[in-house]
């Protein structure tokens, strides 16, 4: 690595937890962590819920967490949305999320934005077709994430990216993107621990949005080989970690005098 960071970015699907529990060992490395003083936040693209629920989930697993310490891509578009001044919003996210949009007008009648989020086996042909028809008739297009899929207790499934170049096929437009590997997420979690991007490391288990996003904005990334951490892709991504270690566990023991 270029240096030892002084703050980390944890994803958390794949790296925090897995299968519906915490990976063997993370809840104790975060603990230690933070009692050397390491500042640290959660930069995930899960866009299901709102954050008081990812934070409820962290308590689940042993792991303090304030909502404020979670960045989602539903905070940073309604940042976003703020900055450009939007007001009236389409919404393609589970209803519960909606809160992180309290200062919008939600609906479909002539919104100006159209918020593409991942609405899981809720989709329909009736919302695509509707933020379709939106987006031709020149509502903004923006983009929570592009994860093409994620992984499940199932198996693989499908994930809003998959949703988001559908709709850029059928307008022949393209969106916005506002969460990870975009730099606005990125930009508000080094900004609530008073850092720079290039005193952060990014720790994820995706090369596209966690390690390239990563690098691509300043920040250091470490590549975990938990979650949908694969080698293969590994040997033929361009993107190439600053270090990969085999769980979020061991990184107090490098990390840490």
């Amino acid at each position: 690595m270029r240096g030892r960071p002084a703050g980390l970015l944890l994803d958390l699907d794949g790296t925090v937890w897995d299968d519906g529990a915490a990976i063997l060992g993370v809840p104790e490395a975060i603990e230690r962590l933070r009692g050397a003083e390491v500042p640290l936040r959660f930069a995930t693209n899960i866009t299901r819920v709102p954050r008081r629920t990812i934070a409820g989930w962290l308590d689940g697993f042993g792991i303090a967490a304030r909502p404020e310490d979670i960045f989602t891509p539903p905070l940073a578009a309604a940042a976003w949305l703020t900055e450009q001044g939007f007001e009236r919003i389409l919404l393609c996210l589970p209803k519960h999320t909606f809160e992180e949009f309290g200062a919008f007008t939600i609906g479909s009648a002539d919104p100006e934005a159209v918020v593409i989020g991942d609405m899981g086996p809720t989709w329909s042909y009736d919302i695509l077709n509707t933020a379709f028809r939106c987006l031709l008739e020149g509502a903004e297009f923006v983009a929570l994430h592009r994860n093409r899929y994620w992984k499940t207790p199932d198996g693989f499934s499908l994930d809003a990216g998959a949703f988001v170049a559908a709709l850029e096929y059928a307008t022949g437009r393209k969106a916005t993107l506002v969460g990870k590997p975009s730099q606005p997420m990125f930009e508000a979690a080094a900004r609530s621990m008073r850092l720079e991007l290039s005193d952060l490391a990014m720790v994820g288990d995706t090369l596209e949005s966690d390690i390239a996003g990563a690098q691509a904005v300043g920040c250091q990334a470490i590549l975990v080989r938990t979650g949908k951490f694969d080698t293969d892709e590994l040997a033929r991504s361009d993107a190439k970690p600053d270090l990969v270690v085999d769980s979020l566990a061991v990184l107090p023991d490098l990390l840490l005098d």
